[in-house]
């Protein structure tokens, strides 16, 4: 049997309230999985818990079959995080960025500069290469941050609201990056609230309502769940809607 690229079970973390609340998650390895919710659903948490970057309250995280908290370096070696809020040196250029970051994954120089240039022609960065980050554009910025998360070659890719505040151009091209890394056998998990873009890239979708898990499937099986056919955004706000009566 496959091991999945995640596995969570009774996922739970509270800050003045719950906010993720015994979650239990799978996401098989080489998917492209979405993650909806209104804002404050916990999705953003949930993500953070799953980088490493907060922790849990209770319950288990296994990536690739890695226990995550008892083994977090080894987890975050698999793993890259990409926020909505691209965190990039302004004083750096995107080339000189690249080379600090796989510096810090501990890259062969060479390896790194090669890893770079690669980079840098897949997301149209080249002709900015030598530029300082300080002076883009979100867009930009964003490029060159999904570039330093995928400078070690993740497995699993992690990306919260990635195409917020970017113009067409640039969200072509990040949406066209991850297709091809799912195409190449990496998984990808996205929350977004462009719902036709989780309509048209996502194999599966997760709805989160309240730190919970209110449904999960293709698109086809949620379409049979509320029992029309529907567009994604109708099918969201009645599961959401039943969600919160249930609640």
């Amino acid at each position: 049997m496959t091991v999945p690229a995640l596995a969570i079970s009774r996922l739970t973390k509270s800050f003045d309230r719950p906010v993720v609340v015994d979650l239990d998650l799978t996401i098989r390895a080489g998917e492209f999985y979405a993650l909806l919710g209104p804002n404050g659903a916990g999705k953003t948490t949930i993500l953070r818990m799953v980088a490493g970057l907060l922790r849990p309250d209770a319950g288990d995280i296994a990536i690739f079959g890695i226990d995550a908290q008892r083994d977090p370096v080894a987890a975050k070696r698999v793993v890259a995080w990409v926020s909505d809020e691209p965190m990039v040196y302004d004083r750096l250029t995107p080339m000189e960025y690249l080379e600090f970051v796989a510096g810090l994954w501990q890259i062969d120089g060479r390896a790194a500069q090669a890893k770079a240039n690669e980079l840098i022609d897949w997301l149209g960065l080249r002709p900015h290469a030598n530029d300082l980050c300080g002076g883009f554009s979100k867009g930009m910025l964003q490029k060159v941050a999904l570039a330093g998360a995928l400078v070690h070659d993740p497995q699993l890719i992690i990306l919260d609201e990635p195409l917020t505040g970017l113009d067409a151009g640039s969200a072509r091209q990040v949406k066209d990056v991850l297709l091809d890394k799912v195409r190449s056998g990496v998984t990808v998990i996205m929350t977004t609230h462009i719902l036709e873009v989780a309509e048209r890239m996502a194999e599966r979708i997760g709805v989160i309502s309240q730190g919970r898990l209110i449904a999960e499937g293709t698109l086809a099986d949620l379409r049979a769940r509320i029992g029309r056919e529907s567009s994604l955004e109708d099918i969201f706000l009645d599961l959401v809607a039943a969600g919160a009566e249930v609640a």
